[in-house]
């Protein structure tokens, strides 16, 4: 039974096998180095290891080069003998090409399976960090989440969304006597935030059906682990988008998968490229949720593993809960490289053969500085490591061979086709359409009554005659009864006259802007 995943040589001669323990896989790690020392190349070796040891991989393509996981490396490829010769340096006796079972994703849906989530899931505060909400807006956004809760206002999509803050910007005064000051300004912020994210693609993301868990965590029948490949090369357009996509996934696994200790191996390796979008001007807040997640999640049988060009994007906080590490070349043209430098030096356990500081500076393409965490957990020597070439195909994957693999996925037609259910948009827009209709009959009787008691007066002018004081009760106590209970008579009040026509108008014009 495989119990790591083999990494390269390490020793000075590059004859020490370096490999990732898979049962301390879950205590999270670090790829770092400058670009074009080859992190992608590290990442794709990382996922092929652990789909061959039966543990699924979810992990972004940035720069569409990870496509070739799904095909083998060929002899004719231009580094094949380079290939070759690194794997017998290192000792790689049972170097072969292979493919690995893909999972193509897309928020977008052009490039792979579309993937999916609902306003409601992903919350006010992920959303609030999206859009970048001041705190005030961020309350009302939380207002609104509320009163989805309270009045079973399914949010699925950003029109639900837009539709109930409409609602709530109509009815602020009510709403700021028991939750604090609503304000029209703030509201109207929050729309245009909106707008922005549907012009960035947000539409995309939010909807049903969503995501399952349990399609990114599927073995093969071979029991190999699927590689589950979000292609983000387009979603790195919106930054703010991606990273807060990625940050919702993982707050979904620790929020719903089972507590399983320390498992022989992980269920679920978690890569996040460009990691220093998710802490980039992230509120502490945040970055504490973020590192509560780290924390906890290992329990979940999942792995995160940050890949960023220097150690310094990750929060001091959070790299304490890296134990894997992978460090190629780090670049020191500056004082400030000079310093990052060396700090991420002092972070390895020192190996008297080398200076760690200087091995990170000196380090060659394909070659990293690695510690992996050994007996009980205590991280291992830092070594120089040659990285094993990859048995995948290295570089993107054609447009064709990309289509098949999409087609023949286990997830094939289960996320292509949209479904909008009744949720806030429809019901908001129900109801506003009863009120107005009610409205409409409600000034209708108004006139009819106001139309009859013209024509008795006028006909008591001819007749001489006068009303009773029982008859003119009479009629008072009939147009009381026609609105029914005190409850009734409150709105229809509401919904009468000019002020309930612009409340009317108000919560249409909202809800046909969201279409």
């Amino acid at each position: 039974m495989q119990d790591s995943v083999f990494i390269g040589g390490g020793g000075e001669a590059y004859a020490t096998k370096q490999g990732l323990k898979l049962k301390y896989a879950n205590r999270h790690g670090l790829i770092a180095g400058a670009t074009g020392t080859g992190k992608t190349v590290t990442l794709q070796i990382l996922a092929e290891g652990f789909s061959k040891a039966g543990v699924p991989v979810f992990l972004s393509d940035v720069k569409g080069d990870l496509s070739g996981l799904a095909a083998a490396g060929s002899e004719g490829f231009k580094l094949h003998q380079a290939f070759t010769d690194r794997a017998t340096k290192i000792g790689f006796d049972d170097y072969t090409y292979e493919s690995f079972p893909v999972t193509f994703w897309d928020l977008f849906g052009e490039q792979g399976h579309p993937v999916r989530t609902t306003v409601a899931e992903m919350g006010p505060l992920l959303l609030s960090r999206l859009m970048d909400l001041t705190e005030a807006q961020e309350g009302i956004l939380n207002i609104a989440f509320r009163l989805s809760d309270e009045q079973g206002l399914p949010l699925l999509d950003l029109k639900d969304l837009q539709a109930l803050l409409v609602w709530v910007g109509e009815n602020r005064k009510e709403l700021s006597l028991r939750y604090g000051a609503v304000s029209v300004a703030s509201i109207g912020a929050i729309q245009r935030r909106l707008l922005i994210l549907e012009n960035q693609g947000g539409t995309k993301l939010f909807g049903e059906p969503a995501l399952a868990l349990s399609d990114i965590m599927r073995t093969d029948p071979d029991g190999c682990g699927r590689v589950n490949i979000l292609a983000a090369d387009k979603l790195m357009g919106s930054p703010r988008l991606y990273a807060t996509f990625l940050l919702w996934l993982l707050s979904e696994l620790f929020e719903e998968l089972p507590e399983v200790g320390d498992p022989d191996k992980p269920r679920l390796v978690f890569f996040f490229d460009e990691a220093h979008l998710l802490f980039d001007g992230a509120p502490k807040a945040l970055v504490d949720k973020v590192e509560q997640v780290a924390r906890l999640i290992r329990s979940k049988g999942v792995g995160i593993y940050f890949v960023t060009q220097n150690p310094a994007d990750v929060p001091e906080d959070v790299l304490g809960q890296l134990g894997n590490r992978i460090q190629h070349a780090l670049r020191a043209f500056t004082g400030r490289d000079k310093k990052q430098l060396r700090l991420a030096a002092e972070t390895y356990r020192e190996n008297p053969r080398f200076d760690t500081e200087q091995a990170i500076r000196e380090v060659g393409v394909g070659e990293a500085v690695t510690s992996m965490l050994a007996k009980k957990g205590i991280p291992g020597v830092v070594e120089r490591t040659l990285i094993r070439p990859p048995s995948s195909q290295l570089g993107p994957l054609d447009d064709t061979l990309r289509k098949q693999v999409i087609a023949t996925s286990p997830v094939s037609g289960k996320y292509e086709t949209v479904q909008d259910r009744r949720s806030a948009y429809e019901i908001l827009k129900q109801r506003a359409e009863k009120a107005a209709s009610e409205a409409e009959a409600a000034e209708a009787r108004e006139e009819e009554m106001s139309m009859a008691e013209r024509e008795f007066n006028a006909a008591r002018r001819y007749s001489g005659s006068r009303v009773s004081r029982s008859s003119s009760r009479s009629m008072r106590i009939s147009k009381d009864d026609s609105f029914g209970t005190a409850m009734g008579k409150m709105v229809m009040k509401e919904l009468t006259g000019t002020t309930g026509r612009k409340i009317v108008r108000g919560i249409l014009g909202g809800l046909f802007k969201g279409r």
